[in-house]
Order: structure tokens, then C-alpha cells, then sequence
């Protein structure tokens, strides 16, 4: 039993930061990701025009990395196209994707909440809409 427990912590201990890690955010801009994948920046001035072009957007940082947002609504996106914005959520340990939990843009100097899983729920119920499972 005593050769157990050691076991048993190193084991939790790992886990926990596996989980810590996981959490995270990612700030950049939305951008379509055909825009993206072909090396461009979404055409600024012109942007009712490239989101009826696109299906799928995503937010591309600094880096030029890329992340999808799986559990964003397209028109949540689209309406923050060519923006500077903050996507707090769990990162996928496989894919350059982060599942959201909270949506923020940059105005005047400061990180804005323009959503998070909460408001969106609030909505639903208020609207008499089933709440959708998260992924």
C-alpha cells in the first residue's frame, strides 16, 4: 500500500497539469480562412464582401498561427472580421483549435466581453431555445 501512494500523487499531480495546460487563450484577429491558408489578410474596407466569400474563420495571430473556434457561431466571426480579439478556452492537445469559452475585443485601450458561454445560454432561455450541448 505504501508503494501506492506515491504512485497515486505523481499521478494526480500530472494530471493537474495536463489539465492547467490545457487552459488557455489566444489573441489575434479573425480572419477567413481562405484568406489565410493563401497567405492574404482579409481585405480590409471590403469586408461584407469576404464574409459571404467565406464559410469557416478563424483567429490568426501575431505569429502567423492560426486557431479555429469550434463552438463560435459563424456569425459571431464574421461580425468581429479584421478585429483585434481574445479567445479564452481549453486548447485541443491534437488540433490548432480552442473550444471558447469567453469572447473579447479590444476597444479603446481595454479587453471587452462580447461573449461567453453564459450570455449565449441566458439568451437561449429567454428566447425559449433549448440550450446546445458544448463540445
Amino acid at each position: 500500500m505504501k508503494k501506492v501512494i506515491p504512485f497515486i500523487v505523481v499521478l494526480l499531480t500530472v494530471s493537474m497539469f495536463s489539465v492547467a495546460a490545457m487552459a488557455a487563450s489566444v489573441e489575434g484577429s479573425v480572419q477567413g480562412f481562405t484568406c489565410v491558408t493563401q497567405g492574404k489578410v482579409c481585405p480590409v474596407g471590403q469586408e461584407d464582401p469576404m464574409i459571404a466569400a467565406e464559410n469557416v474563420f478563424v483567429v490568426l495571430t501575431a505569429a502567423r498561427k492560426f486557431y479555429f473556434v469550434p463552438n463560435l457561431d459563424r456569425g459571431i466571426m464574421a461580425r468581429h472580421i479584421n478585429e483585434k480579439v481574445k479567445v479564452e478556452g481549453k486548447m485541443s492537445g491534437t488540433y490548432n483549435a480552442i473550444t471558447a469559452t469567453a469572447l473579447y475585443t479590444w476597444r479603446d485601450g481595454n479587453w471587452n466581453k462580447v461573449w461567453d458561454q453564459a450570455m449565449q445560454n441566458i439568451v437561449f432561455e429567454d428566447l425559449g431555445i433549448g440550450i446546445p450541448s458544448t463540445p
